[in-house]
């Protein structure tokens, strides 16, 4: 019978766990282990940094809505994944991370790149675990995937000592029999009594509204989601992670509108996202004091330990609950009970549109930020990814491009990691290479990942890049605040030395044919930059999440 090392047994459990691309940077213990993986057919992408591997594993996932892998070499490389593996962690991504780690027989005797690994990633990851024999490698394997999806999905982490790697076993002693274990994909419905209750408060409300998150995409539920909001007229808000669910066009849509919806709603129905900071905990003055509030989530810990009181707290999968919650509003729901409501958030949608600035570009040199997005806006597919990562680009983007497809809209997250913007582009192409890819960036927070161009390049991973070059970090109207200025710099030049198509804009009017021209280039398989120069005094106003602003 032949031998197998730990590191090709890694390999071969990640084919038959469906795995197609990972995200790595070479090093050891783990070059046997990447090595193997390109044997078994796996496109490994090799990145610039590590936190990019887990970064761009963390929209693969969002995108394929199933594991994406990552891996790193030992020490430094494997914490360099921490940063991206806490992003995942907080947006509740389930990303599964393969770090080596120095030999199990040298622990304590100080090892090359020795530390205590899983220490490390125990607060970063749902569930991190040690591999201490090769032969398990294909259950342990197959436990993260499950761990990742389970509940509220989440990122693992599998810690893989050298001498593990380099173990040789008998292939008739490896236990495959868990190996490829279809992921469970528990659907737990509600308790009918509970949708009953929450069908009776929809009949005594006269101002609903519906608050979605990331738990509708994690169960697929957005056909069912939209159903609602048709077969009922009530008005819907996401948070930014979860848009697209219903197209942002839809008649039952007013984002402008969102102060007053939430100030004035009497019964509010949360699908699928926690009481964060983000949804200001549900709180007054922005929310009413007086609300119902109904909630539905697959983790009961959300429901249990909920920052405000819940009338109506429903313990189940988002998918499942709504096609109940659908089930039983028939005939008992008339939209028409709404109309009211939704003339009011109506009148107030079109009054924040047609005032100062709303209603029109700005010709204004240097370029708004709001012109950019308005450009970038006119000039999307439809279906298009878009990934915004900045400070006041993405909050005048999350302002004013929509989104229409579920899944097709990322940024940082609640955790607000600067830098994830060029990593998300190219793991969401991989995901979806026939979906049209945007990244708009603020120069600041390109600067993070920006040597990831060179690993698009290198991968024929043909994504658009439009930078919003504000000359620093954050908007700036009074000049002082410390370590802001970057300066005006030329990444346009730097791309193209990287091998990318690229072009410099300081005319508002040039925007869009500068686009057009960088779109056909990336229809080409080029990766494409724009590098448009934006006013730095202009500052976003957007709800405040902390006491304090950058």
């Amino acid at each position: 019978m032949a031998e197998l090392n730990g590191s090709e047994i890694l390999a071969k459990a990640l084919k038959r766990e469906g795995v197609d691309e990972l995200f790595f940077l070479m090093g050891g213990p783990m070059l046997a282990a990447e090595a193997a993986s390109i044997n078994e057919g796996i496109r490994c992408i090799d990145v610039r940094h590590e936190q990019a591997a887990a970064m761009m594993a963390q929209a693969y996932t969002r995108l394929r809505q199933r594991p994406g892998v990552c891996m790193a070499a030992s020490g430094p490389a494997t914490i360099n994944l921490s940063t991206g593996l806490a992003n995942a962690l907080i947006d509740c991504c389930p990303v599964v991370a393969l770090g080596g780690a120095g030999p199990v027989s040298g622990y304590g005797r100080q090892v090359f790149q020795e530390i205590d690994q899983m220490e490390i990633m125990s607060g970063c990851v749902k569930y991190a675990a040690r591999v201490h024999d090769a032969r398990r490698i294909p259950e342990m394997l197959n436990t993260a995937m499950q761990r990742a999806m389970s509940g509220k999905p989440g990122p693992v982490y599998l810690d893989l000592p050298g001498d593990v790697l380099y173990q040789m076993v008998d292939e008739d002693k490896i236990d495959w029999s868990l190996s490829g274990r279809p992921i469970l994909g528990a659907r737990p419905p509600a308790d009918p009594a509970q949708i009953e209750e929450l069908v009776a408060a929809l009949n005594k409300a006269e101002r609903p509204v519906l608050l979605s998150g990331s738990g509708v995409i994690w169960s697929q539920a957005w056909e069912e989601m939209e159903a609602l909001v048709d077969a009922t007229g009530i008005p819907f808000y996401t948070t930014p992670q979860g848009r697209g669910v219903v197209p942002e066009d839809h008649p039952c849509c007013f984002p402008s509108a969102r102060s007053t919806a939430f100030r004035d709603a009497d019964l509010i129905a949360v699908i699928g996202t926690r009481l964060n900071y983000i949804v200001a905990h549900l709180a007054a003055p922005r929310f009413s004091g007086d609300a119902v509030i109904a909630r539905i989530d697959i983790d009961v810990d959300e429901i249990a330990e909920s920052p405000r009181p819940l009338d109506i707290g429903i313990v189940a999968d988002a998918k499942k609950a709504l096609g109940q919650l659908n089930a039983a509003l028939v005939g008992k729901v008339d939209p028409a009970r709404y109309e009211h409501w939704r003339n009011t958030l109506a009148e107030k949608e079109a009054s924040k549109r047609a005032g100062p600035g709303s209603n029109s570009l700005s010709d204004a040199v240097p370029i708004h930020p709001l012109r950019l997005c308005e450009e970038v806006k006119n000039f999307m597919d439809r279906d298009a990814i878009l990934v915004v990562d900045g400070q006041e680009i993405l909050n005048y983007g999350r302002q004013s491009m929509p989104t229409h497809a579920p899944g097709h809209r990322l940024n940082s997250g609640p955790f607000g990691t600067m830098g994830v913007g060029l990593p998300f582009g190219i793991g969401a192409k991989v995901a979806k290479p026939d979906t049209q890819v945007i990244v708009v960036h603020g120069d600041g927070s390109f600067g993070l990942n920006a040597m990831e161009l060179d690993t698009a390049v290198r991968h024929n991973i043909p994504v658009l890049v439009v930078i919003s070059l504000n000359g620093g970090w954050t908007a700036d109207p009074d000049k002082n605040k410390p370590g802001r200025e970057l300066g005006y710099t030329r990444y346009d030049q730097m791309a193209e030395a990287l091998g990318c198509y690229s072009e410099y804009v300081e005319e508002p009017g040039e925007i869009q044919a500068a686009l057009v021209r960088a779109q056909a280039e990336v229809d080409k398989g080029r990766v494409a930059v724009v590098n448009v120069k934006t006013d730095w005094a202009a500052q976003a106003v957007t709800q405040r999440f902390a006491s304090y602003t950058t």
